[in-house]
Formats: structure tokens, sequence, C-alpha cells
């Protein structure tokens, strides 16, 4: 067994604190490299499918025959979803406890709830996610009756956002599913993946959790019979496809930032532009500005989308970048 002093500062673990089967986990070195304990991954992403499956099982304790849109159903699925989001740290408690693996930063930290860089991480990711969808804003803004000046009064108004909060649909779309999907799906499962993925392949293994548990919505589409099966089977992969890489920025910005806060509201910002409405454009009386801007939004978001998740504006190290040992370039500034 290593000895104590020959493990990185921020990443103990004690033969001790393993369960039987785990006692061969050690952490060695390979060229000054972090090896994961042996059994370390198994444990992890089988820690992150029952918390998947604890989140989207929770949706369906309610028996009922209403479609899932209806207020009633919305306010149910409210109270599941945020007890098992509650209850969602303890999952990464439980892990940390089971695998012996200790951290430096505390378990709130680990999962993005700090103070640290706090103003850069509500502005920057949500104005590249902005950027990204410039011509979906262009085509918004040049379709929109209002004036500038119009929408700021609504803006402004508290009866417009008394509304807002009134709406079942947009609470759910624009509050609860953003901030409860990002805690589980990122806050919770990253810290688990991490250390035995890295963050590159955290990134990207995460995102399938995430975008499983969103194919609950098929058993539904059935029992309504909204739709033909084959035009079923296309929406759920295409949901599949668009929540995975979704996920994979929000991912990316929770690593390199190492807060809750802007993968929460980038999937807010999200939920309410919907899926860039690209046939639509090809049709727009003014094609050529607004195809142009769709072009101009994807090469800035790509120029600026290290700039902007650059880690020494949030704090070096972020938190989540502390599991591992060999931090790759994504924990670097």
């Amino acid at each position: 067994m290593a000895a104590e002093g020959d493990l990185p500062a921020d990443l103990l673990t004690a033969e001790g604190d393993l369960p039987a089967d785990l006692l061969t986990a050690e952490v060695k070195h390979s060229s000054g490299d972090f090896v994961p304990p042996d059994g370390l991954c198994w444990v992890s992403v089988l820690s992150c499918l029952l918390l998947a499956c604890s989140y989207v099982g929770s949706l369906y304790v309610w028996r009922s025959d209403l479609p899932r849109d209806h207020p009633a159903v919305i306010k149910r699925r409210f109270t599941s979803v945020l007890i098992v989001s509650g209850l969602s740290p303890l999952f990464v408690w439980t892990w940390r406890q089971f695998t012996g693996v200790r951290t430096g930063p505390a378990l709130l930290s680990l999962m993005g709830i700090r103070f640290e860089g706090l103003i850069p991480a509500i502005l920057l990711p949500l104005m590249l996610t902005m950027v990204l969808f410039l011509g979906p804003l262009m085509q918004l803004a040049m379709d929109c009756p209002w004036s500038f000046m119009d929408g700021v009064r609504v803006a402004i108004d508290p009866w417009f956002w008394t509304l807002c909060f009134s709406d079942m649909r947009w609470l759910r779309n624009q509050v609860v599913a953003p901030l409860t999907e990002e805690l589980v799906f990122r806050a919770c499962m990253l810290p688990m993946l991490v250390p035995c993925a890295g963050p590159l392949t955290a990134i990207f293994t995460c995102p399938l959790f995430f975008g499983v548990a969103h194919f609950h919505h098929v058993i539904e589409l059935l029992r309504f019979r909204q739709g033909t099966l084959s035009g079923i089977f296309l929406s759920a992969v295409f949901q599949f496809s668009y929540t995975a890489v979704f996920g994979a920025y929000t991912a990316f910005i929770f690593i390199r930032t190492g807060h809750l806060i802007g993968p929460v509201l980038c999937h807010s910002f999200c939920n309410y532009m919907g899926f860039p409405a690209i046939s639509t454009a090809m049709e727009h009386p003014h094609r050529f500005t607004v195809l142009s801007s769709y072009l101009m939004g994807v090469i800035l978001f790509l120029f600026f989308l290290f700039p902007f998740t650059d880690p020494a504006y949030y704090g070096l190290p972020t938190p989540v970048c502390t599991l591992t040992s060999s931090p790759s370039s994504l924990c670097l500034s």
C-alpha cells in the first residue's frame, strides 16, 4: 500500500475505508499519473445509473390518466423531483464513503455550489450560449412585432413575471427542470465520473445518462398515441442526440467553471429558445441575413468557447478538477 505522503494532497484513499471487494483498490502512480482504484469506475457508473433511474422513476410514482402538460401532473412531479434532487447529494456522499476517495474541497463546492467566481459564472456561460443562438435570436428579433423598448417594459413589469410563475409549464421548463436536471446529471454525476474517467471522458459519458433519461417521453407518446410508431421512434432518437450534445456542453461548462449556476442558466435559456428552426430560416424573407447570423453565431461560439470558460475567471483549480492528479487542458487556463 502506498504511503499517505505519496498521495496527491487532494485525493487520499485509505485501505481501511474500503469494503472487502475494493481492498485491492490502491492509489498508484505511473509516470506521475493517478491510477484510479480498482472497481472505482464500476461503482461510479452504477451510482450514476441509480441516480438517473431515481430521478426518472420519481416522475411515475403518481398514477394519472392525464397528459404530462396538465397542471395537476406538473405539480405532482414537482414534488417528487424536488425530493429526489434534494437527496441527490447523498448519492455523492455515499459514493465517496464507499470508495474511500477523499477530496480536498467540501461536498457542496464539488457540486458547484460556491461563491468564488460567482459573477463570471452567471454572466459568461450565458453570454456564450446566446452567441451560439445568434441566428435564432436575429430571426426572433426580425419577426417580433414589438420594439426594443416594448420588450424592456415587459421585462421589468412585475405583472409579467407573476403570470410566468403562475404558469406551471413555464415554471417547469424555465426553473424546475433546469435546476433539478443540472443538479442531478451534472453537479452530482461529474464528481463521481471524473476520478475514474478523467475530465474529457466524463464530459462525453455524463450526457449519456441525461439522454437516456429523456427516453421516458416515449412512454407517454405511446400511451396517449401522439403520433405513429416510426414518428415517435425518430423523435426519441433526435431528442436523445440533442440532449446528449447539450449535456456534453453543460458538462464542459461545469468542469471549466466549477459552478452549477452557469449550466442552469444555459439550460433555461435553451429550453426557452428550443431547437433552432433552420427550415424556417431557409424560407425567411431576409434569408441571407438570418443564415449569415446562424453561421456567424457558430463561428463566434467556437472562437469564444475556451476564453469565456477560462478557469482563471472562476478560481484555479476548479473543485471538480481536483479529483484528478493529472488534469487535462480542460482544467487549465
